[in-house]
């Protein structure tokens, strides 16, 4: 078995060797970028402790400020990390740049690309995503969904007051993250599903595979790696795992609204499971849904929010407490505006000022893509340099944000900064901060995320007062992410909560 592997490997390297040498020599201009080693071409420099935003602003300085060019394995890749040149991509040739690169991932997960995330551009792209738009992430469903938000958000509460009450450091990574995955699930489904722990392990399981760079994906055309590496057994389990318990939950759903039923909701109403199945069968899209794509949809949906929601909640959080001064003032605004009030409502959280500017300031420290990822179908020519057809355009929204060319002393947690910086959450305005991404790919949940972000941030710091446990300092607070296409906290995150000393 290991000699057939063997001469397998051996007879793929020989035929990509004899394809790399008959390949005509060409004379346009690529990009400038470090020198690329036979066969693995700079893969190797992505080796290393770093994530990758990391390792690709340090190259970028070295090898090309604005634009860098990348050999990864097969696959030409382009490093965009100035805001000047970000634009070119995003709205200049925004459409050219429209497609996202084909993963594995996307292929064996997420129903042949048929999500919204990696799905190419084109017809049935442009179509989901107005559904996302306008029928399961409105502004209006996002204000139906305030209910939830505030019920989870008391069940946080009580959760943090147990520990605190029994002097428990609390691990704030794991309350955040069950109050999103609890906002998510009964968005989507009504209600918390009895195979909610599965789905949340299948989700997570997912989550990995999409976003690790894999070395088959620096390959497409050696089969064989898809299987040396695991990656298809991984992802043919997944994907079984998938269909059965998303299958169980659809088929809830329709029998539920074929006895008549508005929705399957706790109350009634409808969820986005059912919004997207009465979408199939009433005909009235352009382009027909499958129970597949309504699969491929929702784990976009939990991958896109839990995970950027927790994270951004949490660094939110983290930045507070080593800054005392900004959780001071976060903390007498909230209090000053839901003073006399017996409970927290939705609409006067949008009064909470500061509390905006520190969310924005921690999106520019923290933002959920730090990477964005395109593809061109045909040859562009952007900055005077040809970007061959095929190529992965990686925009480096992490190191734009932390450019000192765009940012005063860019290291530095300072909400304040924003007071007079007309910057908003869309990235369409100046494009040094981009914390949802910009233009046609522009992630379609950003108002779902912020107010799953808003709510918990406001009762945390109404009811609580926050320090670190002993032996903790500010210094020694840290946040370490997890390699992938987004940001992610791999450590857990602990806190001492106390109630204030007076009532607030």
């Amino acid at each position: 078995m290991v000699n057939l592997i063997s001469l397998c490997l051996f007879l793929s390297f020989i035929s990509f060797v004899l394809r790399q040498w008959m390949k005509p020599k060409s004379s346009r201009k690529l990009p400038p970028g470090p020198r690329k080693l036979p066969l693995i071409g700079n893969l190797y420099r992505l080796v290393g402790p770093n994530v990758p935003h990391v390792t690709l602003r340090d190259l970028s300085k070295q090898f090309g400020k604005d634009l860098m060019h990348l050999q990864l394995g097969e696959v030409p890749a382009v490093v965009v990390s100035s805001a000047e040149v970000a634009k070119l991509f995003l709205k200049t040739h925004d459409l050219d740049f429209a497609s996202r690169p084909r993963v594995l991932a996307g292929d064996g997960v997420f129903y042949d690309r048929s999500d919204i995330v990696f799905c190419p551009y084109g017809e049935y792209w442009r179509q989901m995503r107005k559904v996302c738009m306008t029928e399961l992430l409105s502004a209006r469903t996002v204000r139906s969904f305030s209910y939830i938000r505030e019920d989870e958000s008391h069940r946080l509460l009580d959760r943090v007051r147990s520990s605190s009450g029994a002097g428990r450091p609390i691990n704030i990574v794991d309350e955040v993250t069950t109050f999103m995955t609890s906002i998510i699930t009964r968005a989507a489904f009504g209600k918390i599903p009895n195979r909610t722990e599965e789905l949340v392990k299948v989700v997570n399981e997912i989550m990995i595979l999409a976003s690790s760079f894999r070395v088959a994906d620096a390959f497409p055309s050696w089969k064989i790696l898809h299987f040396l590496t695991g990656q298809n057994s991984r992802m043919v389990k997944v994907r079984k795992e998938t269909d059965e318990i998303m299958g169980d939950i659809i088929k809830e759903h329709r029998n539920n609204l074929s006895s008549g039923k508005t929705g399957s909701g706790e109350s009634g109403s409808e969820d986005i499971v059912d919004v997207l199945i009465k979408l199939k069968d009433s005909d009235s899209l352009p382009m027909s849904i499958t129970d597949d794509n309504i699969k491929a949809v929702i784990l976009d949906l939990f991958g896109g929010a839990v995970d950027t929601s927790t994270t951004t909640t949490v660094c939110a959080m983290v930045e507070m407490v080593k800054n005392p001064r900004v959780l001071a003032k976060a903390q007498a605004e909230v209090r000053e505006v839901f003073k006399g009030k017996g409970r927290l409502e939705e609409s006067d959280v949008e009064k909470l000022a500061y509390l905006n500017l520190v969310i924005k300031e921690t999106l520019r420290l923290h933002p959920p893509a730090s990477l964005l990822y395109r593809e061109n179908k045909e040859e562009s020519v952007v900055c005077g340099y040809t970007i061959p057809p095929r190529t992965r355009i990686l925009i480096n929204a992490w190191a734009i944000s932390r450019d000192p060319k765009y940012w005063e002393d860019p290291e530095s947690f300072k909400p304040e900064r924003f007071e007079d910086d007309p910057v908003d959450f869309t990235g369409s305005s100046q494009f040094k901060y981009m914390p949802f991404g910009s233009g046609r790919r522009m992630c379609p949940g950003s108002s779902f995320g912020l107010a799953n972000v808003y709510t918990p941030l406001a009762h945390l710091l109404y009811h609580f007062d926050w320090e670190l446990p002993h032996g903790t300092t500010p210094h020694t607070l840290k946040l370490t992410e997890l390699h992938g296409l987004a940001i992610g906290i791999k450590n857990d995150i602990f806190f001492i909560a106390a109630p204030p000393p007076t009532a607030a």
